[in-house]
């Protein structure tokens, strides 16, 4: 088992940052790999970014990219996910997963681990 707690979430103007964090707990030496996700009322839980803890690569989200920054701390267990030129539209909540296997990163299929969530609100 994996337990997944995330952070730094909460209330920013339009075009300010946020770095949110991730700290994992118990089996973390078999996580391939972490994932953020998001979801706004009413909407679908959506891909933001995810990383791979065996070969350091990284994905993102169209809607986030060059935006958003995930990275990771090896020895504090922790994923982060910088967020910089925040946007009303990126308000949710922010969602931190993990797996143990490769594969299907961008979906939440892809992850049997979930964080509870932080929630982050971008006011116009």
């Amino acid at each position: 088992q994996v337990q997944l707690v995330e952070s730094g979430g909460g209330l920013v103007q339009a075009g300010g940052s946020l770095r949110l964090s991730c700290t994992a707990s118990g089996r973390t030496f078999s996580i391939y790999k972490t994932g953020w996700f998001r979801q706004a009322p009413g909407k679908e839980r959506e891909f933001v970014a995810a990383n791979n803890w065996i070969g350091g690569n990284t994905l993102y989200a169209d809607s986030v990219k060059g935006r958003f920054t995930i990275s990771r701390d090896k020895a504090k267990n922790t994923v982060y996910l910088q967020m910089n030129s925040l946007k009303p539209e990126d308000t949710a909540v922010y969602l931190c997963a993990a797996d143990e296997h490769p594969g299907r990163a961008t979906m939440t299929s892809g992850y049997d681990y979930w964080g509870q969530g932080t929630q982050v609100t971008v006011s116009s």
